[in-house]
């Protein structure tokens, strides 16, 4: 079973692909159900040894960010490199 972890959102790198992938639009409605509801999915991350990559929840910290959080629950997994 994968156990949640707390993690500074400033020790996650995003990979130049995923950030393309960003809807703005989608972080402000998530960040007012998060307000709402709290955070009902962690984000997925991976390690490489030197810092987490994010592999799944661009969406999820970028509204943590936009609510003033600094740090983010996630699950650290294995995954294939992007």
């Amino acid at each position: 079973m994968l156990r949640t972890h707390r993690i500074r959102i400033s020790d996650i790198y995003v990979p130049t692909a995923r950030r393309k992938t960003l809807h703005p639009e989608t972080v402000r409605h998530l960040a007012e159900d998060i307000l709402e509801n709290g955070m009902k999915m962690p984000i997925q991350v991976r390690h490489d040894g030197k810092r987490y990559i994010l592999v799944e929840g661009l969406h999820r910290i970028e509204a943590q960010k936009w609510l003033g959080e600094t740090e983010v629950d996630a699950y650290v997994v294995q995954a294939r490199k992007h």
